[in-house]
This record gives structure tokens, sequence and C-alpha cells, in this order.
């Protein structure tokens, strides 16, 4: 054989060997395709939803199975097959209703099995053991006299026959969570929840449910029933002077870069709008965090010696020059004293707050538990610290003008479940009892 001959036949060889390789690490890899569950499946309710991610990098995917299995009984739940190769993600959606399986609540095992294209037929399989659970959690409740004002806040009692991982009451789209109560009721789950009813929506667009879902993802909902009074809230013009503006938004352009080189009117526009957008995010943060259990009693305390100079709800529009510039709500009482006078603590709790905090200055914000918190703005001075427990009556701070605050006052605010509540209802004796302690007692 000649030497061209045999470096030809070396350069086929060679060829023949690169491909037989590339041949055999394609539609012979040895790697198993990988299965995803977007959650942890332990729990089968009356309807359960799942997705499940199959990927093979390689060859692709092929075949994907999936069956419940119970009582020597197989069901499939989804099949799949994929003739062309290279498919290297599929995502099934995987519904199971138990009823329509004659599935009884019990033990059941979910197996899932997938297969790629390469020659080997490399096959992944997942075995989940779960527990079919349909039967929903019983709701009891316990309060049923509900009088309720806009904007005002209400309290109701209830048993569940089991413990779950979320209950408490729906107000239209708005959900408060319920706490463990003090007092034993029988041999059911005893809970208390507070929540907060809309300024602004009329009784027969309000819907009120007590709301229990278990592990499974089995639900149930029990209609409160209540009685809403009549309440008007104030509307005011407030006239917005340009000394004003020279006195209070620098305060804003020093500590806020973005409002650094707007003009005064522009300035407050914005704090007046957006600031006090993102303030409130802030606090429906901040109040997401409570102790499960109740750490004030009796009545609020209403700062001493002061005269109320603006009202919970009051409507206001902002006008510069008889020119309209901005509109807003005022979530809370203005009480007005000395200056810098001297703030208690409304009642027992811990401080969770001690910052300036844009429309309201320097804040203090106490939790006093299940949900409920009072908020005390354009503070002069804090005394108090975060995680400081406080006893009603205590020192807290004093009386200022940060903010956006044009005198020395206290801005009082009073949340629950992070929204914001009327405070003068919790100021009043009559009311914590009628509404309050009478059902904690198992007597409303």
């Amino acid at each position: 054989m000649k030497k061209y001959q045999r470096y030809l036949l070396s350069i086929v060889l060679i060829a023949l060997v690169g491909v037989g390789t590339w041949a055999f690490m394609v539609y012979c890899e040895g790697e198993r395709p990988e299965i995803i569950l977007n959650r942890d499946i332990k729990m089968i309710g009356q309807e359960t939803t799942f997705d499940i991610i199959c990927i093979d990098r390689k060859s692709g995917l092929q075949n994907v199975s999936v069956n419940i299995s119970q009582d020597e009984k197989k069901y499939t739940l989804s099949s799949l097959n994929l003739p062309q190769r290279g498919i290297n993600k599929e995502t099934l959606v995987i519904d199971i209703f138990p009823e329509d399986l004659k599935l009884h609540d019990g033990t059941a095992t979910i197996d899932i099995n997938v297969t790629d294209h390469s020659l080997r037929k490399n096959t992944t399989v997942m075995v989940l053991e779960v527990i079919i659970d349909t039967i929903p959690p019983r709701i009891s409740p316990e309060s049923f006299s509900n009088y309720i004002n806009p904007g005002g806040s209400c309290v109701t009692t209830y048993n569940l026959s089991e413990n779950v991982p979320l209950s408490g009451v729906q107000v239209n789209d708005t959900f408060f969570p319920s706490y463990p109560a003090s007092r034993l009721v029988g041999n059911g789950i005893h809970l208390v929840s507070y929540f907060a009813i809309p300024m602004d929506t009329a009784e027969k667009d309000l819907r009120i449910n007590i709301l229990a879902e278990d592990d499974a993802g089995n639900s149930s909902l029990y209609p409160v029933s209540f009685h809403m009074r009549d309440k008007k809230f104030r509307s005011d013009r407030m006239n917005i002077s340009q000394r004003f503006l020279e006195m209070k938004m620098p305060e804003f352009q020093h500590r806020y870069k973005d409002l650094r080189g707007t003009t005064l009117i522009e300035a407050f526009s914005r704090v007046n709008s957006e600031m006090r957008a993102d303030n409130l995010k802030t606090i429906q943060t901040i109040c997401k965090d409570t102790r499960p259990e109740q750490l004030w009693d009796g009545p609020f305390l209403r700062m001493k010696n002061a005269a109320t100079m603006a009202n919970f709800g009051d409507k206001r529009t902002y006008y510069h020059n008889n020119k309209e510039i901005s509109k807003s709500v005022h979530m809370g009482v203005d009480l007005a004293s000395t200056r810098n006078a001297p703030i208690g603590a409304s009642n027992g709790g811990v401080v969770t707050f001690t910052e300036y905090l844009g429309i309201y200055g320097n804040t203090i914000i106490i939790d006093h538990g299940m949900g409920i918190f009072s908020l005390y703005g354009h503070l002069s001075s804090i005394n108090v610290n975060k995680g400081q427990e406080v006893k009603k009556g205590e020192i807290i701070g004093r009386t200022g003008i940060t903010g956006m605050a044009g005198g020395d006052h206290l801005h009082f605010s009073m949340i629950v479940g992070g929204e914001f509540i009327n405070p003068v209802e919790w100021w009043d004796p009559h009311w914590i009892k009628d509404n309050v302690t009478r059902k904690l007692a198992g007597e409303g």
C-alpha cells in the first residue's frame, strides 16, 4: 500500500472513530432526566394542582407518565409522548380531583416516570407518598352581634374543628389573620380575629367572611353578619401658603435626593401623593410582624389636655394661589397641646419602629398584639428603642413639627391588620366593653 493510501486510510479511520464517538455520546448517553416539583406535595385535598418540570439536557424527553395509586388500583393523571428528539424541557400541570377518581381519604402513592431519547432509555422515577384529605375544616362562630362603623374596626371569635395553617376574616379583598384566643372553649381550636372596615364602602357592597384553609387546601367560608351604622367624613379645603412651602419642603428636599431640584409646589405634590403611598406600604410591612397574644388592656389612652385639630377620615383638597394641587385622606387624629408636650404610650405593647417616616416625620409604632398597632407622628424627640416593651401611659416621646406638620402636634393613628382605623373607638370604654371585651368573654 502506497504511502498516500495509508495516510488516507488513517484519516478515514480517525473520522469513523470520531463519528462513532459522537454518535455514541449522542444516542447512547447515560444522563438521566431531571424531575422538579414547583412545591412540596404531601396532602391532596378536594382539588389539588401542582406543576411537574421535566428536564433532559442531552437527547431530550421522550415519555412522561404520572399516576396515582390507592388500594392496588392505578389511575393515570397525565401521559405525554414526544417522538421528536431534542425537546429538553416540559412542564406538566397536574390537577387531582379525588372524588372524580373515586379515591377515598387516606394514603395514596403518586409515581412520576420520565424517559429520554437515549438508546439506553434513561429513566427517572419519583415516588410521592401522599395523604388524601377532602374534609374541609368546620367553622363554628361565637360572635353574632356585630355593629360596625365605616373606617372602624371589629372583632369576631370562632372555633375550628382542626388546626389549620390559614384562617382569619376576609373583608372584600383584604385578609385579616386570626390568633389563638386565651379562653378555651370545648375541644375545638378557639380563635380571634380583628379586622378593619373600609371607609367608603356601602353596606350592600361589603362582604365579611370567616375563612379557614387546611394543609390539603380544603377551605371553608362562613359569612359574618353585621349592621353598618351611618358615618359621614368631613371634607376640608386646605390652603397651602408660600410660607408653609418654604418652611417644610426644604426638610424633604434635604432628606430625599429625588426631590432635589424640584420646585416647592412639585415637592409638596410628590410628598403628599407618592411619598404618602410609599409610607403606607412601609407601615403595612411593619405591621405584618405582630405578637400573637394580646398585649393591651382596657381602653387606649388619648393624649392628655390636647385639642383635636383634625379627625380621622378627613378628605382634604389642597390649594395654592386658588389652584388645586393635591388631595389626601387623613388617616389619624391630630392632637395639639403645649409645645414639645410629653406623649404616653396609648396602651401596653412592644415598640416596632423608631425612625423618620416621610410625611409622619419622627415616628414611633407600637405593636399591641394580634395585628393591633398605634402610630405616633411628627415627634420632636423619641425616648424608646425598637424592641422595647412599654406600659400604658409610659412616656415615649414629645410632640413636634417633623414631617408634614405645620405646627407642633401629635398625629395619632390606630392600625388593624395593616389598615388604618378610627382611633376614637379605641379611646371609648363603652365601645371596648360592648364590641371587644364581651366578645372575647364569649358574651357577644
